[in-house]
């Protein structure tokens, strides 16, 4: 007797019934779906398209690598390729791009249009865009009309004894960064780079026991950036005529971990240590500079820096020149100087913490000693850690510093006296204070319009020096 296997019959069957319906699925997943959105900048609906990729871009949990892309404004579009085009390409690369459509109203320029990059970066991180859930928070970008995206541009090949966690961590992995740039321009822009407030590190699973990604490209985590703190400086910088990049901080690593090889754990918990964070800082410029080149950039370079961020940042500005932090890491003899920097709260000079008690800066007070040696004894190379040391003359590049007097008050001291350095070497500085509450970044129209003017006035008009 012949045995019959009826549920291979029954799952053809059942298969070949439903297929209409996949196909029909994946047919409406694929064709574009159009919608309003709610603009804070025009106070009107606006028209969304969203459009999907036949190869996307996923993360390490799932999510889709998302483009929010800003057309038809009212500002002038640097890029001269047609919406089509770029959006045929972002597409190509596998990221699923919204077109928002601002039908060039009359309040899309800048900076009102910083409203919405706000708005768009806050729904994203609460999981609601558009009616679109999955949208990865650390994948996601806004993109101005003529923009493309270079993503993970690697700058920096990582030392894991420096920081010596995870313990399973002994090959280095590169560090990134991200370049946002107008394609096809009708002239040469300059770009404003930022490094990460954020923190990509490696990671270690005890239960698959081996190294993964969870944690890996993480500087553009909306929770810790953009989203965490409403700011849309660098993502608004396209109307300003200007480009922008994204890198991953020096210190990779969680950011409240870390220690010196045979040192105690967790000794370096919040701050970073040279000649790493400096060698990585200055072979990022290099390479912003050398692929700037490539993608049509005019060479300049300003730094944008907020909170762990500025700290990283501000090692760029200085002009003194010390053989162990040059040329180390990619494009050895391109210049590693900067036009101009935006720096906010962040620690400058190491050898201040003990001026104020009870300031904020409990544990650097605590655990600098550990690494470094007593203040006293050592007094060289805490010296060393800070941008404030790498400051030597009047060539250092011109800086506008931004704090609020009720954030930490070691921020407020740290920002007076690296200014006042500064300023005892005749180099241009503007300071903002006051501009909100707390750890925070300037956000309304008036103040984000004097930020744009200093990058436009040292990165649009003036030469590399």
């Amino acid at each position: 007797m012949k045995f019959v296997n009826c549920y291979s019959h029954i799952n053809h069957f059942l298969f070949y019934l439903t297929l209409p319906f996949l196909v029909l699925s994946f047919s409406v997943h694929c064709q574009p779906r159009h919608g309003h959105w709610r603009s804070q900048a025009t106070e009107s609906n606006i028209e969304f398209t969203i459009s999907h990729s036949k190869s996307p871009i996923t993360d390490f949990d799932g999510k889709y690598s998302t483009i929010i892309y800003l057309e038809n404004l009212s500002v002038e579009k640097i890029g001269k390729n047609s919406h089509k085009k770029d959006v045929s390409w972002l597409l190509s690369q596998g990221y699923r791009v919204i077109e928002l459509d601002y039908a060039n109203h009359e309040n899309a320029i800048s900076p009102t249009i910083n409203r919405d990059i706000v708005a768009i970066n806050d729904a994203i991180a609460a999981g609601d865009f558009c009616g679109v859930n999955d949208c990865s928070l650390s994948l996601s970008y806004v993109l101005f009309e003529g923009y493309r995206i270079e993503k993970n541009v690697p700058y920096f090949k990582d030392d894991p004894h420096v920081y010596n966690t995870p313990s399973q961590y002994t090959v280095g992995d590169s560090l990134y960064m991200d370049i946002i740039y107008p394609a096809n321009p009708i002239r040469k822009v300059p770009v404003i780079l930022s490094f990460s407030y954020s923190n990509s590190y490696a990671t270690y699973d005890k239960e698959k026991k081996l190294l993964t990604d969870a944690n890996k490209h993480k500087r553009m985590f909306l929770p810790y950036t953009f989203a965490g703190f409403d700011d849309s400086l660098l993502e608004g910088a396209p109307a300003q005529g200007m480009a922008w990049a994204i890198a991953d901080h020096p210190k990779y690593c969680p950011w409240g971990s870390g220690k010196p090889v045979n040192g105690p754990n967790d000794a370096y918990k919040s701050f970073q240590t040279n000649p790493d964070a400096v060698q990585k800082v200055k072979s990022a410029i290099r390479t912003l500079r050398a692929k700037g080149a490539e993608l049509g950039l005019s060479g300049n370079i300003g730094i944008y820096g907020f909170s762990r961020g500025s700290t990283a940042g501000s090692l760029a500005i200085g002009d003194r020149k010390v053989p162990a932090f040059e040329n180390t890491g990619l494009y050895p003899g391109i210049t590693d100087d900067v036009q101009a920097a935006i720096l906010g709260p962040g620690v400058f000079d190491y050898t201040q913490i003990y001026n104020v008690e009870n300031d904020g800066d409990s544990n650097l007070e605590t655990r600098c000693p550990w690494v470094w040696g007593s203040l006293e004894d050592n007094y060289q190379v805490w010296q060393s850690m800070g941008a404030a040391y790498l400051v030597e003359s009047s060539s250092t590049a011109p800086s506008f510093f931004f704090y609020n007097s009720d954030d930490e008050a070691y921020y407020s001291e740290q920002t007076k006296h690296f200014k006042a350095k500064l300023d005892s070497l005749n180099i241009p500085t503007s300071i903002l204070i006051d501009y909100g509450t707390g750890h925070a970044v300037p956000q309304n129209n008036d103040d984000l319009t004097l930020l744009y003017a200093f990058f436009r006035k040292y990165l649009l008009t003036r030469n590399m020096h």
